[in-house]
C-alpha cells in the first residue's frame, strides 16, 4: 500500500540527484534512498570536503567530476582527486560548457575519460553528448531519460552489454499539469527535439498555452518521470524491465518532495 510518508521509495527510485546551487546537500541524509549523486555546477559550488565525508558515512555518494576541468583533469591538474574524501565515488563527465572555461572546453575528452576510468574504475560515466566514447570507456553508463531510452537500452542488452546502466530523470510526483510545467517545462524545452518543435519565444512554464503547452506536456512525459506515485512506479518498473539497473531522480519541485 502506498503511503505519503515514503513517497519517493514507493515511486521506485534508487537514488537522488542533488544540485548544490539549489539546496544544502546535507539534506540527502533526510531522503530514504541509499545513493546520492551530486551535480557539478562550477568550482564555487563544490560541497565542502567535510560535508561529503559526512554524507559518505551513511550514503553511497557520487560526485560529478568533469574530466576537462582543472582539478579533475587526469592529464593535467588533478589536484582535486586527492581532495575527495575516502568513500566518495565519482561520475565522470565531459562537463557542461557553462561550468568550464574556454580553455577547458577545448580539451580532448576521450583520452581524459580513459585515464580517469583507470584511476577510478568504479566510477559512473555520464553519456550525455559522448555516448560512444562513454560506452568505449566502460563502467556504469549514466544516461538521461529520453524518448529513445527503452529502445537504446534494449539494443545495448541485445548486443551483449552486461554492464550497469543508471538513468537520470527529473521527477515530479504530481499529475497536475501546471505543477509539472513549472517544475520541468524549462528543462524539457532545452532538449533538442523539443526546442525545434516549440514556437519561437513561447512560455515554458504553467503560463504556456496552445501548441506550446501541448508539446511541453508531451515532452515532460518523455524526458521526465511525472505523475502520481503509482504512475511513476509503473514507468520505473517498465524501465527496469528493459534493462535499466539504477533510476536516479532529481527532485524538480524541490528537495522537500523527496523527504516527505
Amino acid at each position: 500500500m502506498l503511503t505519503a510518508e515514503y513517497a519517493v521509495v514507493n515511486a521506485g527510485l534508487d537514488a537522488v540527484a542533488l544540485k548544490p546551487k539549489e539546496c544544502d546537500v546535507r539534506r540527502a541524509l533526510d531522503i530514504p534512498l541509499d545513493i546520492v549523486a551530486i551535480d557539478y555546477e562550477g568550482r564555487d559550488h563544490l560541497p565542502d570536503q567535510s560535508v561529503l565525508a559526512r554524507l559518505a558515512e551513511e550514503k553511497d555518494v557520487r560526485l560529478t567530476t568533469p574530466v576537462r576541468a582543472d582539478g579533475f583533469d587526469p592529464l593535467g591538474d588533478d589536484s582535486r582527486f586527492e581532495w575527495l574524501p575516502e568513500g566518495v565515488g565519482r561520475v565522470l563527465v565531459a562537463g557542461h560548457g557553462a561550468y568550464l572555461t574556454e580553455k577547458e572546453q577545448k580539451r580532448a575528452i576521450a583520452p581524459r575519460l580513459r585515464e580517469a576510468r583507470a584511476v577510478a574504475p568504479d566510477a559512473w560515466v555520464g553519456t550525455e553528448g559522448i555516448e560512444r566514447i562513454a560506452l568505449a570507456a566502460g563502467g556504469t553508463q549514466y544516461e538521461l531519460l529520453s524518448r529513445r531510452t527503452k529502445r537504446d537500452v534494449r539494443a545495448l542488452r541485445a548486443a551483449g552489454f552486461d554492464g550497469e546502466i543508471a538513468l537520470y530523470a527529473p521527477t515530479v510526483l504530481s499529475d497536475d499539469d501546471d505543477e509539472i510545467l513549472d517544475a520541468v517545462g524549462a528543462y524539457v524545452s532545452r532538449r533538442r527535439p523539443v526546442a525545434r518543435a516549440l514556437p519561437d519565444e513561447c512560455e515554458t512554464d504553467s503560463d504556456a498555452r496552445g501548441r506550446a503547452r501541448k508539446i511541453l506536456l508531451k515532452a515532460s512525459r518523455d524526458f521526465a518521470l511525472i505523475g502520481s506515485i503509482s504512475d511513476v512506479r509503473k514507468r520505473v518498473d517498465s524501465l527496469r524491465d528493459v534493462g535499466v539497473d539504477i533510476v536516479v531522480g532529481y527532485p524538480a519541485r524541490g528537495i522537500d518532495e523527496f523527504t516527505e
